[in-house]
């Protein structure tokens, strides 16, 4: 990975159709919110695909089958994760939404990062699958949504239809992968303090200020000034 320029640096490995991703996101962005170095901090997103190579079929269905559930049972499932997500604030419905491979999404992702629109693609795709049930498996409706993001349209055509990236993405993936993590969201900070799954804002407050300490006085306090130079 890339050298930040930030004093602290948040990488974050995640799927775009990971409904703990969407809320743990969220909930480490509100704690951000509230951080006194938050200005000091560069947020890296990573992919992460649940099931690669998977055919795409309805969520519910691949919850009874993963999991053993009755249909009853993976209803009562989402409508938690639902109730979850609300009370971060985020809009989520998950009947009607379906599971699968997400390596276009994460690829155009990619190309986002390079238009330097990587953030509003994470955030745009996260809210098209969960609060619109739009489908990312869709190379026309990722094409309308990169150019709500400020993409052009037929850059955004000719991207999908090669394979560019998909290196780039499983090499996320294994990065991550050979080092223990089978699971996300997963939180990395200052490649010290590692954050497993949707916690709680407080949960993130704790960790951003842990890594804030182990920052040098000079840098907590930022540039020093005086005869017209800063340093």
């Amino acid at each position: 990975m890339s050298v930040s320029p930030s004093p602290i640096t948040v990488d974050i490995w995640s799927d775009l159709i990971c409904p703990f991703c969407w809320i743990g996101k969220r909930h480490f962005e509100q704690a951000l919110e509230g951080f006194a170095g938050k200005d000091q901090v560069t947020v890296r997103h990573h992919a992460f695909r649940l099931g690669p190579d998977a055919p795409v079929a309805p969520v519910g269905q691949m919850l009874q089958q993963k999991y053993g559930l009755t249909a009853a049972q993976a209803e009562q499932n989402q409508a938690r994760v639902e109730q979850m997500a609300a009370a971060a604030g985020l809009p989520m419905t998950l009947a009607g939404t379906f599971y699968g491979d997400t390596l276009k999404a994460h690829r155009l992702v990619k190309f986002a990062q390079d238009k330097g629109l990587g953030a509003q693609a994470v955030e745009r795709l996260y809210r098209a699958y969960f609060a619109e049930t739009q489908s990312l498996f869709d190379e026309a409706t990722l094409v309308a949504l990169a150019v709500e993001i400020g993409l052009d349209a037929a850059e955004a055509e000719a991207f999908l239809k090669t394979d560019r990236y998909a290196d780039t993405v499983q090499e996320e993936q294994e990065f991550i992968t050979m080092r223990g993590v089978q699971g996300v969201p997963f939180f990395v900070i200052n490649d010290r303090y590692a954050v497993s799954g949707a916690q709680p804002v407080a949960g993130f407050t704790q960790v951003l200020n842990r890594a804030w300490d182990d920052l040098p006085p000079e840098v907590r306090s930022g540039p020093t000034c005086d005869d017209g130079v800063c340093r």
